[in-house]
C-alpha cells in the first residue's frame, strides 16, 4: 500500500485518467443501441479508452467489464471475464465498469445504463417511463444512487473499512437488495498493483484516511428481481471532507 502523501501529490494524473473513464461511458450511451453485443460493447469501450490516450488496463488486463440483461447478475474476477454474445434488447440493462490506466495511475467507474425502445435513455429520463421493465430499471437506480448518498453521509476518516462495510452492508439490506460482489466486498485502496488493494469488508481494521484514494461501488439486485446494478466512483478525503474523483 502507498502513502497517502504520494498519492495525494499525484491526485491531478488520477483525476485525469478518471475522466477518460467518465468521457467513455457517455459516448457508450450514443453507441449502445438494441442489437449490439457484449463482445461489441467491451471492444468499443477500449477502442474508445486507447483513442483517448490509454496505455493499458489495470484489472487482469479487462478495459470494459461488461454484462448485458440478465447476465448483469453475475460478479466474476476479470480473470475469469470473457464477454459474450448476448444481444441488448429493446428493453434491457447493461453494466459497464472500466480501468483504464496510464503510467500506473488507475481510473476505476462504473455505471449501469438502461434501454428502453433501443436506446440509452438518461437517468433523469427513466422516472417518467412507465414500462414494467423501466419502473424496476429505475428502482435499482434509485437505490445505487440512495446508497451512494448514504456512503457519503457516513463516512469519516477515522473510521475502518470494516466499520464502512458493516453498515452499508445494513443500508444494502434496508433497501431491499442484496450485495453480489463474488467475495463479499464493497470497494477498494486506489493502488500502483493491484494485488496490493484493500477492500470494504469484515476484517479489514485499516482507516480510511490510510487509505489516500478508494473506490466505492455496490453490486446489487432487487432480492426478488432479476437484474444486477452498479455505480462506482472513486473518493478521497480533503480537510476531513469526502470528494468525488
Amino acid at each position: 500500500m502507498q502513502g497517502r502523501g504520494l498519492m495525494m501529490e499525484h491526485l491531478s494524473q488520477y483525476t485525469y485518467v478518471q475522466s477518460i473513464a467518465k468521457a467513455t461511458i457517455s459516448e457508450l450511451q450514443e453507441i449502445i443501441k438494441e442489437g449490439i453485443t457484449e463482445k461489441e460493447i467491451v471492444y468499443r469501450a477500449e477502442e474508445i479508452m486507447r483513442n483517448k490516450g490509454i496505455q493499458s488496463f489495470w484489472y487482469h488486463g479487462v478495459g470494459a467489464f461488461v454484462h448485458v440483461g440478465k447476465r448483469t447478475i453475475i460478479s466474476e474476477s476479470g480473470k475469469e471475464y470473457k464477454p459474450s454474445d448476448t444481444v441488448v434488447g429493446r428493453h434491457d440493462i447493461v453494466t459497464i465498469d472500466l480501468s483504464p490506466e496510464i503510467n500506473t495511475y488507475w481510473g476505476d467507474y462504473a455505471r449501469t445504463l438502461i434501454v428502453t425502445d433501443g436506446n440509452v435513455i438518461a437517468e433523469e429520463a427513466l422516472a417518467n417511463t412507465q414500462t414494467e421493465s423501466a419502473v424496476e430499471f429505475s428502482h435499482g437506480i434509485n437505490a445505487e444512487k440512495e446508497i451512494h448518498k448514504k456512503f457519503i453521509e457516513f463516512v469519516r476518516p477515522d473510521m475502518t473499512f470494516e466499520e464502512v462495510y458493516s453498515y452499508m452492508n445494513e443500508v444494502i439490506q434496508q433497501l431491499g437488495y442484496i450485495n453480489l460482489d463474488f467475495s463479499g466486498n464493497l470497494g477498494h485502496t486506489i493502488e500502483f498493483h493491484k494485488d496490493q488493494r484493500r477492500y470494504f469488508e469484515s476484517g479489514n481494521k485499516m482507516k480510511l484516511s490510510e487509505g489516500s484514494l478508494f473506490t466505492f461501488e455496490p453490486h446489487i439486485k432487487y432480492r426478488n428481481g432479476e437484474y444486477g446494478f452498479k455505480r462506482e466512483n472513486i473518493y478521497y478525503f480533503r480537510n476531513g471532507e469526502i470528494l468525488v474523483l
